[in-house]
């Protein structure tokens, strides 16, 4: 054994003999426990340092040992005989911001929530996200003894948050933390509540199922959000909520509408969100006339698309005035606007132009995906108008620094693409618009 074996402490050596005869490298290591953890991501290159801290005998692996024995096939008392604790009688815990002391707790002598715990700590040090469940497991021992119920009110205010906070994250950070309260909504459902209560948490589910589809769609992936929507209406329909009823339809509608859906399937939504509304104006009732206005305009059909900007005006002079944040569970002002603007870009209505300036007047600065939307909007326009270069050139600009366009972005430049010419599919913008939208 080599003086430095000598200097380190035993379970030092262990973990990279076993590391090594397995001709494992750091990042490969890496990858295996994180896969061990159920850490889908997370920065291998971070946790390859850590891992040459732990083989150097720095720091005990306390957050990662459970993944260490599961990633070599081993028990953790085979592959680390006795707990490490520093002077003080501390378990020594390493993570992202350096190592900090935890006293033992009690609460982990369930193996369970020493489980979610080691997860918890382990998911903080790889800089990923909490998988779904472990604060609720581990935080559950202290709401049993609490006699803690669960509080429909705070879960209303979450999904409430969620629909402001959709365009203000990237979606690949929200998808994860939406999922995780879906699976913890999902449970308490399974468990079962009174009457109320979990008519309550259905319609909870159902407002996240929502959230989550939107996210999904605008994440390209089509399956999956269509698939969701559906959740969302079963569950809404379970929960008896007329209101919430009728925008899961809408919405879905809309999204529909974007993802190039049928007429019959974008319509047949769009009547079941009247038929519920059974008159009774709603922002989700206000979404199913836009669907419907979308729809009968890429299709050609002028009157129906002026009937339903119609109904969607009187339905928007009904609904209680909104927060003026932007939330995909409101309607607002810049939203009927925004509608306007694009149906009458799509029927090639002469004044497009000015309404699209106009609604540009209703957002501030930082609402980036819809004025990038209404500066498409303006490049269908021109396009239509023989304007090529200009139109094209000003689609560019739009999407260059977008690093994720939305569902409706996508769209709207697709549609700049279907109004050129024959004769202008070859020009240099045209190639680079198609560039653009060939990445997103």
């Amino acid at each position: 054994m080599t003086s430095e074996q000598q200097a380190r402490p035993s379970w030092a050596v262990r973990i990279q003999a076993e590391r090594e005869a397995r001709r494992w490298g750091k990042h490969e290591m890496a990858r295996r426990l994180m896969q061990a953890a159920g850490l889908r991501r997370g920065s291998v290159a971070n946790l390859a340092r850590q891992i040459l801290d732990h083989e150097k005998g720095k720091h005990f692996p306390r957050e990662w040992a459970h993944a260490y024995a599961a990633a070599f096939g081993m028990e953790p008392d085979d592959l680390f005989p006795a707990p490490a604790r520093d002077t003080d009688g501390h378990d020594a815990v390493t993570a992202a911001v350096g190592t900090f002391k935890m006293p033992a707790l009690d609460l982990w002598d369930d193996d369970v929530k020493r489980r979610a715990a080691l997860q918890l700590i382990a998911a903080i040090g790889a800089g990923s996200v909490v998988p779904p469940g472990v604060m609720e497991e581990l935080l559950s021992g202290i709401d049993h003894v609490l006699g803690r119920a669960d509080d429909l009110g705070e879960w209303e205010r979450v999904v409430h948050e969620y629909g402001h906070q959709i365009y203000r994250r990237p979606f690949e950070s929200f998808v994860p933390a939406v999922t995780a309260d879906i699976v913890a909504v999902g449970e308490l459902l399974r468990k079962g509540r009174p009457p109320r209560e979990q008519a309550g948490l259905l319609r909870v589910s159902a407002g996240l199922s929502g959230i989550l589809a939107e996210a999904l769609g605008n994440l390209g992936e089509d399956r999956a959000a269509r698939r969701t929507w559906h959740t969302a209406r079963r569950a809404a329909d379970a929960s008896g909520d007329r209101t919430l009823r009728v925008w899961v339809r809408g919405r879905a509608a809309q999204w529909a509408g974007w993802a190039s859906g049928s007429h019959h399937s974008v319509m047949a939504m769009v009547r079941d969100a009247e038929q519920i509304a059974d008159g009774t104006p709603s922002s989700g009732l206000a979404r199913a006339y836009a669907a419907s206005a979308y729809m009968a305009a890429s299709h050609g059909d002028i009157a129906t698309a002026r009937h339903s900007l119609g109904m969607l005006k009187r339905t928007f002079e009904h609904l209680p005035h909104g927060s003026g944040e932007q939330s995909i569970l409101e309607f607002q002002e810049s939203q009927l606007h925004w509608n306007e603007a694009y149906v009458h870009t799509i029927i090639g209505d002469g004044r497009a132009g000015a309404m699209v300036d106009h609604t540009e007047t209703f957002y501030p600065p930082t609402a980036a995906a819809p004025i990038v939307n209404l500066r498409l909007m303006r490049s269908v326009d021109l396009v239509r108008r023989g304007e090529v270069r200009e139109g094209t050139g000003s689609a560019v600009a739009s999407l260059q620094g977008r690093p994720r366009p939305v569902m409706a972005t996508r769209h709207l430049a697709e549609q700049v693409l279907a109004a050129l010419p024959d004769g202008a599919r070859d020009l240099s913008e045209a190639r680079e618009l198609r560039g653009l939208i060939s990445a997103a």
